[in-house]
């Protein structure tokens, strides 16, 4: 089985509801089943439990993460079950989505309230789209009309926007979708963008390698939208047509292992698989250790 879980972001009007129904019916055609988990604001906030009823705004949040957890465990214990070769859970909105509205300490409280840190919680998801709110870009067509959890103005929305992107900043599979086209093309540019993350119809590796300027480090570091990433890549024996690593990635000593395995097929193509591992093996042969900066890429 080929289980998938990625997140559908972004800001306020942004399109997620229409982007649910494309992914619907482009991924099924792909031979995908495909299960969406509702976004956890809406549903508490239309019930009554909100920052503004409960206690605190951390006591509400730490209520949010808890059930978005419970129901993304639930989803993908039912998707183990379900006997499908490809199977993939989409998250309307993720867990980084909730630092958003919280600040370092409370989002850090929250999160281990759960068991969780920012790397835990940031790369338990393989790929992650962020629309763009129509308040930058598409102003025109900007509303609160169509969700009744929606209070925010358009330039709360472009602050908010901004500060989605930050929060999910680091993760190794982001993508940014903005309104530089019309919705519809959005939509397909959104649909485009998983389609090759999911490798249809083949998981070919293509790579381009530039030698560029070492950057300023003290301008990154200012920059809320950069985030420095320490990667440690270990590889195992391999053979001529077969090569395997364990990429553990993360910050501030916490990390999420990825194994990546890629088959050569021809002369210049690599198929390539990966999986979130649960631990980090060690009796491996080669290791090599390298910091990375990542920033918010646009598409």
């Amino acid at each position: 089985m080929d289980i998938k879980k990625i997140v559908i972001t972004g800001g306020p009007c942004a399109g997620k509801t229409t982007g649910m129904s494309w992914i619907q019916t482009h991924l099924s055609r792909l031979g995908y089943t495909v299960l969406f988990i509702p976004e956890t604001a809406t549903e508490l906030i239309s019930g009554g439990v909100c920052p503004w009823t409960c206690g605190t705004n951390l006591d509400y949040q730490k209520c949010q993460v808890r059930l978005q957890l419970t129901k993304e465990e639930i989803f993908e214990q039912a998707a183990a079950t379900m006997g499908k070769d490809k199977i993939l859970i989409v998250c309307d909105r993720g867990f980084m989505d909730n630092k958003a509205y919280m600040t370092e300490e409370e989002f850090a409280e929250a999160a281990a309230s759960v068991g969780l840190d920012t790397v835990s919680a940031r790369d338990r998801y393989d790929a992650v789209f962020h629309l763009v709110t129509a308040a930058s870009g598409a102003e025109e067509f900007y509303s609160s009309e169509n969700n009744a959890a929606r209070y925010e103005t358009a330039e709360q929305a472009r602050a908010l926007d901004d500060r989605l992107i930050a929060a999910w900043t680091g993760h190794p599979y982001l993508r940014i979708i903005d309104n530089s086209v019309s919705f519809d093309e959005k939509m397909k540019k959104l649909i485009n963008e998983i389609i090759s993350f999911l490798g249809e119809p083949d998981r070919i590796e293509i790579e381009k390698k530039y030698l560029i300027e070492m950057p300023d480090l003290a301008e990154l570091t200012k920059n809320h939208a950069c985030r420095k990433i320490d990667i440690v890549q270990t590889y195992l024996a391999r053979t001529e047509d077969l090569t395997r690593r364990v990429r553990q990635r993360g910050e501030n000593g916490n990390y999420v292992c990825t194994e990546t395995i890629k088959r050569r097929i021809s002369p210049t193509r690599r198929l390539e698989t990966e999986r979130i591992m649960s631990t980090m093996p060690w009796a491996f042969c080669l290791r090599r250790v390298r910091a990375r900066w990542v920033q918010s890429p646009s598409v």
